[in-house]
């Protein structure tokens, strides 16, 4: 436990945070204790003169013993110091003293305002050290009441300056005696929350992109006879083509290094012997043996590792200790981690040639990207992609692939921030077995999937539980919800591993459907009506299948996709076929090469162009064709095996494109579902360009509600721990929604008959009478309601009734409510999930999103669309709509409704529950008969505060 300047000052350790800097390296960002007294005067002895006059605006050559005093004892309220470390050493630091209006330290409470000054070493300037700082005391002085940021800064340093002026806070800026004085507010706004992103994004994928192009790689438990995991990774290596220089390392080599045969690698006893810098190690060792290596590749400078060892995590609580410590060593050091447990990383661009993993055989260079979080399924995953199209430039190639193990460190999250602006990379496909951050992966794959596919499987669907290693938040949320969010993120969701390949094949050859309108041609009528009921299943509009005649030929088939391409009411072709039988009754020989020729020939001649997929029984010889790479693929091809040899040089200029690949399917079903995916993501990207808005309103009191959740919080935090959610009283909860124009229409409280004719007169004929018990509430088939009661005499009766047949009035718990236009009962959820973060549920009362689960989903804060589509999408919509002649409901009034609860989560996280049942809507408005709402006090970090890499 780190040790304060005061007794009463609590050390507060979730301000730490490992975060990555703009050059993709790490670093640690930490309180400052009186323990690091020695660390920052050995850190200011590294810093320069002229970054010291910058600092304190005068010659500064040491720290005397009392600004070592102050500046390493701190309250964590007025005076917070915070440092940036590598390897345990200071690299930067950054601190706020509370002031009062004259700019001096603040005495009286409820000062808001605070001087903040940095100091970053010179080594480490430009590595975006002070940037991730200043996200970082921001959220710490915002956690401490602090609302306003001022600082000093010389007119010369310009690097300083400009810190403060990209963050994108609302500031002012003044000159005055040699000084620019800035001042800044620290409320987050759109700008700064995307200069944020920004900068993560950025940093992130540049981690990855230093672990997919390193300039060196070493082997780590590399044998001295052939053979074993270390030995394999080194003949992959090499085998690949590795561009870059490759090393092997083992304790026992003999001193003074060797050459390995017949790898030809130069070998040494420790990575700190290789005389040049490292940029990867493989970790090919025993997980006893690991931490010695680590703390050898660290002090050598190595920026990542990828670590295949096991033992950890996956073995149980003290491997998972072991995980850990793992974890924190690597990062203490800056460096990038892939597994352990992992199956290592490939990277096919022709600078690199990278295959340092366990796959035998290097992928063929192509545009998709692959991750998996296991090695058994990314082994299967190379290897199908391999069969349906082998080579470079092939239909089925890679750009790049990783397998993380038990992804102690880099996970999708970190390729999907690569991928995002890969120009190799055109599809992004994710096998998950567990997601680390949810809430982070829900918002980069909404924003990647804006530009590119991404497919995801997900494993442990129905379980709920991770495998072991992956230590991750448990998700309280049903799949089918997870699924729903993953929709409304562009997410393109798949159950299997073939159907992550047949989607990825599809989506990285074929431009986007511009509609669900399919043509169908091929020479089978069977084939082509299977293939026309697979796309009525799918949701795709078919148009009457176009049946040559079986011994159609290529020129055929040509002449026939010509014709469906040119059509304008024709979106989407698959072409099936079958073999046929020439003229001397055996099949023709050339039959697969001819036809894939016809076909590309016909596709490439669409302008516009539209998705040609291909489904074929028996005819593997047109598979084989289509999924080599084209005759004029240019430099690809000249790499493909003697099977794929490219043509003769043609005459066809230089610039004509290249005949198209075209992905086959051997099953209808496989093909259409592939393109069905292919059309919803097509229509997200459309619907995406214009997302929506979340509207403002006039009558929301956002100010005043939260000052009404910080008195309840602390009311409810003297008899419950409010950590957990804790349910208010339905005065309180319906004062609440009131504050965002949510109105619940009051039940009085009826005890006994006499109670409840009073209440009825002050509610005024006709009236309801309810139990609100729990075994009872929500649930009027058990006869708990009585609806329409006239006046008083039928009052008393219903009473009765209810009191003989279901119990006492102190176990039903009646009461009264004056009765609401007749309408459709629905129901109105929002909840945040410790892992997936805050959502918005809509569905029908009663059986539909009970007993059905037709229920409808969306991330908060909602749209105006969002909300749209939300009420639309459930199965029992058209109730809504007027089913069956009855009148439509005012559906502007439930969405309406459905904004102003996502408004009402999203302004306050202290609000982790809010159910409203029912929510009666009538042709005109909606009453709002019954609500809980729930508070918490909010988790110390969110995705929402400054960017920090996970901590598993």
């Amino acid at each position: 436990m780190h040790s304060t300047s005061d007794s009463t000052s609590v050390y507060p350790a979730h301000w730490e945070a490992d975060v990555v800097l703009r050059d993709g390296g790490t670093a640690r960002i930490r309180p400052i204790t009186p323990d690091d007294a020695e660390r920052l005067v050995s850190f200011y002895e590294q810093v320069s003169d002229e970054s010291k006059y910058y600092r304190f605006f005068a010659p500064y050559p040491r720290l005397s013993d009392r600004d070592v005093h102050r500046f390493t004892h701190h309250d964590y309220v007025d005076r917070v110091g915070l440092a940036a470390t590598v390897g345990g050493e200071f690299i930067a630091t950054v601190r706020y003293d509370r002031i009062d209006e004259r700019g001096r330290p603040a005495k009286e409470p409820g000062a808001d305002q605070a001087e903040v000054a940095f100091l970053v070493q010179d080594a480490h300037q430009g590595r975006g050290v002070a940037s991730a700082l200043l996200e970082h005391i921001a959220a710490v002085a915002r956690e401490r009441g602090i609302r306003r940021f001022a600082a000093e800064v010389l007119p010369a340093n310009t690097k300083m300056i400009k810190v403060f002026t990209d963050a994108g806070y609302t500031q002012q800026r003044t000159f005055e005696d040699g000084v620019v004085r800035l001042e800044f507010d620290l409320e987050p706004t759109e700008q700064s929350m995307a200069v944020m992103r920004g900068r993560e994004q950025r940093a992130e994928a540049r981690s990855v992109q230093r672990l997919l192009a390193p300039g060196s790689v070493a082997v780590v438990g590399t044998g001295r006879a052939p053979g074993g995991v270390g030995r394999s990774v080194l003949r992959n290596l090499r085998d690949s083509g590795f561009t870059g220089r490759v090393y092997a390392v083992n304790h026992a080599f003999p001193e003074g290094g060797i050459r390995l045969d017949p790898e030809g690698v130069p070998g040494h006893r420790s990575v700190s012997e290789i005389p040049e810098p490292v940029d990867l190690a493989v970790l090919a060792v025993p997980a006893a043996a690991v931490p010695d290596v680590v703390r050898d590749c660290g002090e050598h400078g190595v920026r990542g590792l990828v670590i295949l060892s096991s033992g950890y995590a996956e073995s149980g609580p003290e491997g998972r200790e072991r995980q850990r410590a793992l974890l924190r060593q690597a990062r203490s050091y800056g460096m990038r981690l892939i597994g352990p447990n992992a199956f290592g990383l490939i990277n096919t661009a022709p600078e690199v040639r990278l295959n340092a993993s366990l796959a035998p055989q290097m992928p063929g260079a192509g545009r998709i990207g692959l991750f998996t979080q296991s090695g058994a399924i990314g082994i299967a995953l190379l290897s199908g992609l391999h069969r349906r199209g082998p080579g470079d430039g092939s239909i089925a190639g890679i750009s790049t692939f990783l397998s993380a193990g038990n992804r102690a460190d880099l996970s999708g999250n970190d390729l999907l921030q690569y991928w995002y602006d890969d120009p190799a990379t055109d599809v992004a496909i994710l096998y998950l077995e567990s997601i680390g951050d949810p809430r982070k992966f829900m918002r980069l794959a909404r924003r990647t999937s804006a530009v590119k596919p991404v497919v995801v499987a997900k494993g442990a669907r129905h379980t709920g539980t991770a495998p072991l290693g992956h230590t991750v938040p448990t998700v309280r949320i049903p799949d089918s919800t997870v699924s729903a969010l993953m929709r409304q993120a562009g997410v393109i969701r798949v159950d299997t591993v073939t159907e992550m390949a047949d989607a990825g094949l599809l989506l990285a050859s074929q431009p986007l459907p511009g509609g669900p309108r399919v043509a169908i041609l091929g020479n089978s009528e069977a084939l082509a009506l299977l293939t026309y009921d697979a796309c009525l299943t799918e949701g795709l509009r078919p148009l009457r299948p176009h049946v040559l005649a079986a011994a159609a030929t290529p020129a055929d088939f040509c002449e026939a996709l010509s014709a469906a391409l040119a059509n304008g009411l024709c979106d989407a072709v698959v072409v099936t076929a079958i073999p046929w039988v020439g003229e001397e009754g055996v099949a023709s020989p050339g039959e697969g090469a001819d036809l894939a020729a016809a076909l590309r020939e016909a596709a490439s001649s669409a302008a516009p162009a539209k998705p040609v997929t291909v489904v074929h029984l028996a005819m593997d010889a047109l598979a084989d064709a289509l999924a080599a790479p084209p005759p004029t693929a240019g430099p690809a091809a000249a790499q493909a095996t003697p099977a794929e040899a490219p043509q003769p040089p043609s005459d066809t200029p230089e610039d004509t494109p290249p005949a198209p690949l075209i992905p086959v399917y051997p099953a209808a079903e496989r093909a259409v579902r592939s393109l069905a995916q292919a059309v919803r993501y097509a229509k997200w990207r459309r619907d995406a360009a214009d997302p929506g808005r979340v509207p403002e309103y006039e009558d929301i009191e956002e100010a005043a509600a939260g000052a009404d959740i910080d008195r309840l919080l602390d009311e409810l935090a003297q008899h419950a721990d409010i950590t957990r959610s804790v349910p208010l009283p339905a005065d309180d909860a319906h004062a609440l929604l009131a504050r965002y124009g949510i109105h619940v229409r009051p039940a009085h409280p009826a005890p006994d008959p006499d109670t409840a004719v009073r209440a009825a007169a002050r509610l005024g004929y006709p009236v309801a009478l309810k139990t609100t018990a729990p075994h009872l509430r929500h649930r009027p088939d058990l006869g708990g309601v009585r609806l329409d009661l006239p006046g008083e005499a039928e009052l008393r009766r219903a009473y009765a009734e209810l009191t003989d047949f279901l119990g006492k009035p102190e176990e039903l718990r009646p009461v009264v409510q004056s009765m609401v236009p007749r309408g459709v009962d629905t129901v109105i959820r929002a909840a945040i999930d410790p892992a997936a973060g805050a959502v918005l549920s809509f569905g029908l009362a009663g059986a539909p999103s009970q007993l059905l689960g037709d229920t409808a989903h969306r991330l908060i804060p909602a749209t105006d669309r969002d909300v749209a589509e939300q009420i639309r999408s459930i199965r029992t919509a058209p109730l809504l709509f007027g089913w069956r002649g009855s009148q439509p409901v005012d559906t502007a009034a439930l969405e309406d409704l459905l904004l102003r609860v996502s408004r009402l989560v999203d302004d306050h996280p202290e609000v982790v529950g809010v159910d409203l049942e029912p929510v009666v809507v009538a042709p005109h408005g909606l009453a709002v008969l019954d609500a809980t709402v729930r508070l918490a006090r909010p988790p110390a970090t969110t995705d929402l505060g400054p960017r920090r890499m996970p901590a598993y």
